[in-house]
């Protein structure tokens, strides 16, 4: 959420910042109701200030005005009663836009409409040249008997996956692999929960524009996470920090679950685009510092790119541009590793950067050396993600007959397993 104060004085920003992100907020009919609010609640101050003096005047006025001081005292009452509806009436709506109202992007975040406008970064690692014809990940594990999607999808419909055998192992592998690398990296290890109160997806941005692309749990006014950022992130909602704990460096590995509501038709074969999978997410909380949580951002690009290096893994690092960056975002990078089925570099990371967009929501704060409240800065990045991150691992370590070689990095997680051998 936005300081409606930095609204008020730069209204033009937040306009364009509207329009460059591509999001839905009407800026000026969010400082009428503010105006309106506020107007409401002077007004309300002042009759309940008038009420308690006109109600104490009562008891010390002469009998024959009491009657006149009574009626006065009434009226006082039936406008503060009026005053209170209005304020009633225009305090949700009033949350309800500045929930919409998106971060400034940094100035050096690309402008444009959508991910056709994202740059790129660096290339790292070299393509693969086959001189045979390779199998898709899919043909790969069924011939290894390690993915079964159609008994999935019989159990629990489309964008569902098994992995079983040697596919359990190594989607195992790599979770295991980021968790020890990111520890040894001084992140603290968390188990958070994946169910939480929707109020959590609100602080961390996901509510309300993200609602559609959760499953939720109506009844007890839960959801379900898409990503381990949205507990971790939110762990000390409501709390003072001291700036000696800074930075927090956490790393928490679950289950993510994502309706994908608006990808229908869109990579519906394989393992790219699934309702549930297994994330490894680093998340970070600093003072309130640009050039800290900028240099912060970098170190959790680093982790991930260490990540895939460790497997031997081409990717690319791109900038997301204003149109593809979301609401709360002030820079946003995306790692792409290249996978041969789909003849492109395709998105396995994203490293998220939002200054106090989030911690103004969450309400978490920390006193600097002055001994002043500030609001965090709070960044994230995925370490790695599966089983997305199993389409490359298996296209591009193929071999002719079908078999598959093993990353040495995951050869320890896979009992000292050096390759995959189709079944006989």
């Amino acid at each position: 959420m936005i300081d409606i104060k930095l609204i008020r004085e730069n209204p033009a920003a937040y306009k364009h910042t509207a329009t460059v992100k591509q999001c839905n907020i009407d800026i000026d009919e969010l400082l009428a109701v503010d105006e309106q609010l506020l107007q409401a609640r002077r007004e309300l101050q002042e009759v309940k200030t008038a009420q308690n003096a006109a109600g104490k005047e009562v008891a010390s006025l002469p009998k024959d005005e009491k009657p006149a001081a009574i009626a006065r005292l009434g009226e006082l009452k039936s406008r503060a009663k009026k005053l209170s509806e209005q304020v009633d009436n225009l305090e949700p709506k009033f949350e309800e836009l500045m929930l919409l109202v998106p971060q400034i992007p940094a100035p050096e975040a690309p402008v444009g409409k959508d991910e056709s406008d994202n740059v790129e970064v660096r290339k790292v690692g070299e393509i693969r040249e086959f001189d045979f014809e390779p199998r898709d990940h899919v043909a790969l594990g069924e011939l290894l008997d390690i993915i079964d999607i159609p008994r999935a999808v019989k159990l629990a419909g489309a964008r569902n996956y098994i992995l079983k055998g040697a596919g359990a192992m190594l989607h195992q592998a790599v979770l295991r692999l980021a968790m020890d690398m990111i520890i040894d990296k001084g992140y603290q290890p968390m188990t958070v929960p994946v169910l939480v109160n929707e109020n959590v997806m609100v602080g961390t941005g996901y509510f309300p524009t993200g609602r559609d692309d959760a499953y939720l749990c109506e009844r007890d006014g839960q959801a379900l996470v898409g990503t381990a950022e949205v507990p971790t992130t939110a762990y000390y909602a409501d709390e003072i920090l001291g700036q000696a704990q800074l930075p927090v460096k956490f790393a928490a590995m679950s289950t993510c679950f994502r309706r994908e509501a608006g990808a229908a038709g869109k990579d519906t074969k394989g393992l790219y685009r699934i309702h549930s999978f297994d994330k490894v997410e680093q998340v970070i909380l600093c003072k309130a510092d640009p050039a800290e949580s900028a240099r912060l951002h970098e170190e959790i690009i680093r982790n991930a790119e260490d990540c895939l290096a460790a497997m031997d893994l081409p990717y690319r690092v791109i900038e997301c541009c204003t149109g593809d960056m979301g609401l709360g975002k002030v820079r946003m990078f995306d790692i792409e590793t290249w996978m041969p089925s789909r003849g492109s570099y395709s998105e396995t990371h994203s490293a998220s950067r939002f200054h106090d967009f989030q911690s103004r929501r969450l309400n978490i704060r920390y006193r600097d050396e002055a001994g002043h409240l500030q609001f965090v800065h709070t960044m994230n990045n995925t370490v790695i993600a599966s089983p997305r991150i199993l389409i490359p691992l298996l296209e591009l370590n193929q071999n002719v007959d079908g078999s598959v070689n093993i990353p040495e990095a995951l050869q320890p997680y896979m009992g000292g397993m050096k390759k995959i051998e189709p079944k006989m």
